[in-house]
């Protein structure tokens, strides 16, 4: 298990990064050091059972599952961890999923033990994007990739709202600011505000313009699980 300090109260978080070979995705768990309260942000059906070990085998209090949006390339756990934990189901209020315990709206902020969770309403990879700030990690979904951007041609995606969420919400956080995307192909499972703004390629643009026109022409292949898991996860995971 691994811990962290937060540096302007020195409380203890704890943190888990896992990863979906098939997918790509991470999934993320977090949680207090002192109240043992934790959440899990982006999780995977197929890996309910290492959530699970993890979480009994620590001794934690799952309080809330959180999705940054409706996937379209794996299935969410969302609805087997509630199953289990009986853990609150967020996500955002623009969501058109169904059975969520609350939506959450931009700049709440939700307790977990000496935590706060501050989410943020980042829409361009889809409609219902979100992403979650913890002290000085943000946990960025699919809107903010290690050297790219999420795509933006379905789910109501726009590349003008991504741009917007990018340039005028998240880039503005601190350059230390860690981030944690919801995916990566390349072997690299962390980077900051600060790395991205000097080396990601897509956040070189001079103008709004500029950004759509280049991701209207990525040519991206849908993915493949795409019609299956759409449905399901508008269920929150459930067949």
């Amino acid at each position: 298990m691994k811990y962290y300090s937060n540096k302007t109260c020195n409380f203890r978080m704890i943190f888990k990064q896992f990863f979906d070979k098939e997918s790509c995705t991470y999934t993320y768990l977090v949680g207090s050091e002192p109240t043992r309260d934790a959440l899990i942000i982006d999780s995977v059906l197929e890996n309910i059972e290492d959530y699970k070990n993890y979480i009994t085998s620590n001794n934690l209090n799952l309080l809330y599952v959180l999705d940054t949006h409706i996937h379209a390339d794996h299935i969410s756990g969302m609805s087997k961890l509630n199953e289990y934990f009986d853990c609150q189901m967020l996500m955002g209020k623009e969501t058109l999923a169904e059975g969520l315990t609350r939506k959450l709206d931009h700049n709440d902020e939700l307790n977990l033990g000496n935590f706060k969770v501050r989410t943020m309403f980042t829409p361009g990879h889809t409609s219902d994007s979100y992403c979650f700030l913890i002290a000085d990690k943000l946990f960025t979904g699919d809107t903010l990739l290690i050297g790219e951007t999420g795509r933006t041609d379905f789910q109501n995606g726009s590349s003008i709202s991504a741009f917007n969420s990018l340039f005028n919400l998240i880039l503005k956080l601190p350059d230390a600011t860690v981030v944690y995307p919801g995916h990566d192909y390349n072997g690299q499972s962390k980077s900051t505000i600060g790395e991205e703004k000097k080396s990601n390629p897509r956040l070189q643009v001079k103008s709004q313009q500029e950004y759509v026109d280049m991701m209207k022409n990525l040519n991206l292949p849908i993915p493949r699980k795409m019609d299956v898991s759409i449905p399901r996860n508008l269920r929150l995971g459930r067949e």
